[in-house]
């Protein structure tokens, strides 16, 4: 998954009320604002109105001290000390919106920042700061039915252990012991772990918040480890799908079709994932077309037609990405898979790249086209 690269910037608060602050040409307004994804109680990080990101580091003994924002915290933004031993700096320019990883180097030792919450991505847990969207309201907390996620433990003979997946249930779901539901199986990126659809992408917000307003019928989502990490960035063409393949469809369908009450049906089953999640499920709903019938590759590759075999298993080919990423490799994939025949749908996040962003607003694009009758 692609870091992103911000150059380094010397700025220092200058006033706690409404003020501008040059930084080069640009006028940078000082209405900054904790983060809502800082730890209780902690003013830093910062984000104001313009999406610039404010981070203040205690380390009277360092050095130098550098956050290193993005998916494996390369590049980042320098920050300079004060006389109180505190550390400050401020982007060199404005952040896209939605969720970001981060992380501090102080004297070349990479640390999280004890003012904000963690998040498991780039295979460790890392620091998270949110930058407030334009269109955050589709995965906001409202006061609506909420569906629930549930940690459960499935035993997996081809590991020799118990595995863990989180499962969303919809609203509902415990009040109404007859009703069946189709189900989502859906994986997360490189460097990732199955915490990160619920924590980083609001998966079981953005449900909640479509099935109250009427856009979508309820549905379980599925969301597990995909055995990835152990591959390097760049080694894709290292990582053997067998033994994810196998956990998934001979331990963790079944536990789940037997646990929870889906409709256990080709036809109401789908899978999807990004990035990397995106490649597992392309090669596994090719090898087993008569398991899934709603494909989603979010940031994930494309599908060709010569890709799948039979095209009458397959209900939908959903193909999304952000418009910094290639989204003419998705534009251009969706009209051949139409062109054969395919129900083929693209979507492209606008302002975004490789982010949670995008993949956020990606589900929420996705939901209500599965399962439609």
């Amino acid at each position: 998954m692609k870091p992103y690269l911000f150059a380094s910037a010397l700025l220092f608060a200058i006033s706690t009320s409404l003020c501008v602050a040059q930084t080069g040409s640009t006028a940078i307004l000082e209405d900054f604002k904790p983060s809502t994804l800082n730890q209780p109680g902690q003013e830093y990080p910062q984000v104001n109105s313009q999406r610039y990101a404010r981070f203040r580091i205690i380390a009277p003994a360092a050095d130098s001290v550098r956050v290193s924002l993005g998916l494996g915290g390369r590049g980042g933004t320098k920050l300079a000390k004060a006389t109180d031993g505190s550390w400050m700096g401020t982007t060199a320019g404005p952040m896209d919106e939605g969720f970001h990883y981060y992380n501090v180097n102080i004297d070349g030792g990479k640390f999280n920042d004890p003012g904000a919450l963690n998040f498991y991505g780039s295979t460790r847990w890392e620091s998270g700061i949110e930058i407030p969207a334009h269109d955050q309201d589709f995965y906001a907390l409202k006061d609506v039915p909420h569906g629930n996620v549930q940690l459960i433990l499935f035993p997996s003979k081809s590991t020799n252990t118990s595995r863990r997946a989180f499962v969303y249930t919809p609203p509902g779901y415990f009040e109404n012991p007859k009703t069946r539901y189709p189900v989502l199986y859906l994986q997360h990126g490189w460097g990732e772990d199955e915490t990160a659809w619920s924590n980083q992408g609001r998966a079981n917000l953005i449900m909640d918040n479509l099935i109250a307003a009427g856009k979508i019928k309820p549905f379980i989502i599925v969301m597990t480890y995909g055995m990835t990490n152990d591959v390097k960035m760049g080694g894709l063409r290292n990582f053997d799908i067998k033994p994810f393949q196998t956990v998934l469809l001979d331990e963790l369908i079944p536990y789940v079709d037997k646990t929870f009450r889906t409709i256990a049906k080709q036809e109401k089953r789908a899978m999807g994932g990004l990035s990397m999640g995106g490649m597992e499920t392309k090669t596994i709903t090719m090898n087993m077309p008569e398991v899934f019938s709603h494909y989603a590759l979010l940031s994930g590759g494309t599908y060709a037609p010569a890709d799948i075999k039979d095209k009458s298993k397959v209900k939908l080919v959903f193909l999304s990405c952000g418009s910094k990423e290639r989204p003419d490799g998705v534009k251009n994939a969706t009209t051949a898979l139409k062109e054969a025949g395919f129900n083929a749908v693209s979507y492209i996040s606008e302002g975004t790249a490789h982010e949670f962003q995008t993949w956020r607003r990606s589900l929420y694009q996705l939901a209500p086209l599965l399962f439609k009758d």
